[in-house]
């Protein structure tokens, strides 16, 4: 077999040290735990609802200051409900405590 030329093989090294290079840099600047919420259980009050042409949706106030907006709500304003939600996100699903 003929051996392979000095240009390929710089060029396969400088590939690889590239790849490798931005794996870590992606590792390093956008961890994939950062994917990955916290679920946060609140007991909150009711404040909106409103009928759009997919459902209702109700909204709520939480402690970290970010309105939260529930999708197929069966609730009333003023009920008291526990909710999950993802921590730093805008939406929450209603559960049983």
């Amino acid at each position: 077999m003929e051996e392979m030329k000095d240009s390929k093989k710089y060029g396969l090294m400088f590939l690889f040290i590239f790849i490798a290079a931005f794996i870590i840099m992606a590792t390093l600047l956008f961890p994939f735990w950062n994917l990955i919420r916290e679920d946060v259980y609140e007991e909150v009050e009711i404040m909106g609802k409103w009928s759009t042409w997919y459902g209702t949706m109700c909204s709520v106030d939480t402690s970290d200051n970010i309105p939260k907006t529930i999708d197929n709500c069966d609730k009333e304003i003023g009920d008291i409900v526990t909710i999950k939600y993802g921590k730093d996100l805008a939406y929450a699903e209603i559960v049983n405590p």
